[in-house]
C-alpha cells in the first residue's frame, strides 16, 4: 500500500462532504507485498470552463479577481486549504486532489475575450490564490505562460503566488512587465528543512530552489514578497526568523505570514499526516491550532481566518514584526501596481469601428 502512494501528501482518499455514501478501507488479512498496487499516477483532464476570471468581495484579501489555471494541485501539500474544492467535482479532497487534475487550456482565449469587453475595468488579477499555477504539469500544459502572454499584450497588472521554481522560466515576460509596475510575486516558504518539505509538500520545489527563485526574480527587477505560509505551531514556527532572514538575503522586499487553517476535510487529512509523520507532537499541534481559533481548527470569519487569536497568535505576530524590522522587510501590501496602462491591442477589424 505504501508503495502505491509514495511521494504523495496524504495517504487516504476519503469521500467528499457532499457524497451521500461513505467508503472505509478494511484490512481483511490478505494483503501481501507481492500484491502491492502500482504507483499512483497523475492524470490531467480538460476543464471545459466558459469563463476564467473569478470574482470575490472578501474584505480581508487584497484582490477582487483571480484566475486558477488548474483545479487540483500536484504539489500535494498535506495541509492545503484548497483540497475541499475537489468535493464539488464529486472527487476526494485526499489523493484525488493531487492526482486527478484539471487543466484549462482555453484560459488564455477566454481571458482575452473578457479583457476586450467594453464593460471591463482593470484591476490586478491574482494567480495562485487557490492552486499553484506553477505546479509540475505547467511544464507541459503552459496554461499560465499563455495567460501571461495575454496580460503582457494588454498591459494588465497581475500578482502571482507560487511554490514553484518553474516561475523563473517566464522571466522574459515578467521582467519587462515589472519594469512597467505590472507584476508582483509572492514565493511561499513553509520550511527550510528539505526532509520536512518532502514529507509535507512532496512535489513542490525544495526550499533551496524557492530561495533561488526569489534571487532570480529580484535580480530581474521583479518585486518579491516572502510568504511564510502556513506557519504550523510546534512544527515550523521555530523557523520563522530563519525563513525571513533567508528570503531577505535573497532579495525579497516584503513579507507576510499566515497561520495554518484546516477547513472541512483538511482537518482529518492533516491529523492523519501528523499521526504518521509526527505522532509524538500531533495532539500538541492540534491543541495549539484550536487554541488560536476559539476551540476550532478553522475560523472562517473575515479578518480572523489568516492570523488567529490568543497568546500564541499574538506571540507569532510580535516575532514576525520584529524580524521584518531586523531584516528590512516591509509587512504591508503596498505593491503599487499600475492599472492606467491597460489597453487592448489592435486586432483585425478594429478599423471598421472607426467608420
Amino acid at each position: 500500500m505504501s508503495h502505491s502512494i509514495s511521494h504523495r501528501g496524504v495517504r487516504s482518499n476519503p469521500d467528499g462532504r457532499f457524497e451521500n455514501q461513505r467508503r472505509q478501507a478494511f484490512d481483511d488479512g490478505w494483503d501481501h507485498p507481492e500484491d502491492a498496487l502500482p504507483p499512483l499516477a497523475t492524470t490531467v483532464m480538460v476543464d471545459a470552463t466558459r469563463t476564467i476570471i473569478t470574482r470575490n468581495d472578501s474584505p480581508d484579501i487584497a484582490f477582487d479577481r483571480s484566475i486558477n489555471p488548474y483545479r487540483g494541485c500536484e504539489h500535494g501539500c498535506a495541509y492545503c486549504f484548497a483540497r475541499p474544492g475537489h468535493s464539488y467535482l464529486g472527487l476526494s479532497p485526499g489523493l484525488d486532489f493531487e492526482t486527478k487534475l484539471f487543466a484549462k487550456p482555453e484560459a488564455a482565449r477566454l481571458l482575452e475575450r473578457e479583457l476586450r469587453k467594453r464593460s471591463y475595468r482593470p484591476a490586478p488579477i491574482a494567480f495562485g490564490t487557490n492552486t499553484d499555477p506553477y505546479q509540475p504539469i505547467e511544464g507541459k500544459w503552459r496554461v499560465m505562460r499563455h495567460c501571461l502572454e495575454v496580460l503582457r499584450d494588454f498591459n494588465h497588472p497581475l500578482t502571482i503566488v507560487t511554490k514553484g521554481h518553474l516561475i523563473t522560466r517566464d522571466l522574459d515576460i515578467l521582467a519587462p512587465m515589472a519594469a512597467r509596475r505590472l507584476v508582483h510575486v509572492g514565493i511561499s516558504l513553509t520550511t527550510l528543512d528539505r526532509d520536512l518539505c518532502r514529507r509535507l509538500e512532496p512535489r513542490a520545489s525544495v526550499p533551496a530552489a524557492r530561495i533561488r527563485a526569489i534571487r532570480a526574480l529580484t535580480e530581474a527587477g521583479i518585486p518579491v514578497t516572502a510568504m511564510v505560509a502556513p506557519i504550523i505551531p510546534m512544527l515550523t514556527d521555530h523557523e520563522l526568523e530563519r525563513i525571513l532572514a533567508a528570503a531577505a538575503a535573497a532579495g525579497a522586499s516584503s513579507a507576510i505570514y499566515i497561520l495554518l487553517r484546516l477547513p472541512h476535510e483538511v482537518k482529518d487529512l492533516f491529523a492523519q499526516w501528523l499521526g504518521e509523520h509526527r505522532p509524538e507532537r500531533a495532539a500538541h499541534i492540534l491543541s495549539l491550532l484550536s487554541q488560536n481559533r476559539h476551540g476550532r481548527l478553522n475560523d472562517p470569519r473575515f479578518g480572523a481566518r489568516m492570523k488567529g487569536h490568543g497568546h500564541h497568535a499574538d506571540l507569532l505576530a510580535q516575532r514576525f514584526h520584529l524580524a521584518c524590522r531586523k531584516f528590512g522587510l516591509h509587512h504591508k501590501r503596498d505593491w503599487d501596481l499600475d492599472c492606467s496602462q491597460f489597453a487592448p491591442p489592435h486586432q483585425a477589424g478594429d478599423q471598421l469601428a472607426l467608420l
